[in-house]
């Protein structure tokens, strides 16, 4: 998987971080939307998005609302749900807007295929099934998703993806 460097993530696209520091980078906590939130804009985007100097929007709570549902449940409503949202999103600020999803223990249960670039999702035990995250969210284009990092040498803060179709 390439790597990003550049702070384009920061301004645009859609990214899932896991990064604490990489996190404080673009908002505060209060600044942070819930999945709730998010949901509800749909179509109904702010004027000014609440980070980042009206440049990004951070949601929190997907990590959680996939714990909840079975592994099927949570394909579904990836599918179903979020992936229009983020397409809403995306028609609304276009390359003016960045959406990051804050998924603390991402690093765990974010997985990447070394050989083929497919990005999956692990659920959470007891299921252990694994969601298949780049089919659902990016139909599979597994060239364009890029792993964040902060500095040379570091683990990966997160995944960016300029343009989900």
């Amino acid at each position: 998987m390439r790597q990003l460097r550049d702070p384009v993530w920061q301004v645009r696209g859609t990214s899932w971080v896991w990064d604490e520091e990489a996190r404080n980078q673009i908002c505060v906590a209060s600044e942070v939307w819930s999945l709730r939130q998010f949901l509800r804009a749909k179509g109904n985007w702010p004027d000014e998005l609440p980070s980042n100097g009206g440049r990004t929007l951070v949601v929190a709570g997907l990590d959680g609302s996939l714990d909840l549902l079975t592994p099927d449940d949570a394909e579904t409503w990836l599918g179903d749900a979020i992936k229009p949202a983020i397409l809403s999103f995306q028609d609304a600020w276009g390359s003016e807007g960045a959406l990051v999803f804050w998924l603390p223990g991402g690093h765990n249960r974010i997985t990447v295929q070394a050989a083929t670039d497919e990005v999956g999702w692990l659920c959470h035990t007891p299921r252990g099934h694994q969601l298949d995250f780049g089919r659902i969210l990016w139909g599979q284009a597994n060239e364009y998703p890029q792993e964040i990092l902060l500095r040379d040498g570091s683990r990966p803060a997160g995944l960016f993806h300029l343009r989900i179709t």
